[in-house]
């Protein structure tokens, strides 16, 4: 069992796999994807997000993709591919295992906010 910060993000990072911004955008292309974004609210309108993405901070992920909570958000699909990023990397992987946890079987983390802006990958204004 883990016993500390650094011990569940190696596992969540051994389970979730990272995938690059261009990956991320062939997969968007593609369709059937939902992209979250677990920042604070305050990050994104000080940044933007990836246009399209849905924001759920990651104290609300749980309630948000869970369809048995009353917080459910519909746009959480266990049959879409979920990218989940953050602005690091630390906190979409822990949000990621979490989504496996409660069922999603196609996980990716895109890591930080920063790489997408950096590689040209579409923002949108919050």
């Amino acid at each position: 069992m883990p016993s500390s910060v650094k011990d569940l993000l190696a596992a969540a990072n051994s389970s979730v796999p990272t995938i690059t911004p261009q990956d991320a955008k062939n997969l968007i292309e593609g369709g059937k994807v939902l992209v979250v974004d677990v920042r604070d609210g305050t990050e994104l309108q000080s940044t933007g997000k990836v246009q399209g993405a849905k924001h759920v901070s990651r104290g609300m992920l749980e309630f948000r993709a869970d369809p048995d909570s009353p917080y459910y958000d519909n746009a959480f699909d266990r049959e879409k591919t979920v990218i989940v990023y953050c602005a690091s990397g630390g906190r979409s992987a822990l949000a990621g295992k979490t989504l496996q946890d409660l069922g999603y079987k196609d996980v990716r983390n895109l890591g930080g906010f920063k790489g997408w802006a950096e590689s040209g990958g579409a923002v949108e204004k919050v």
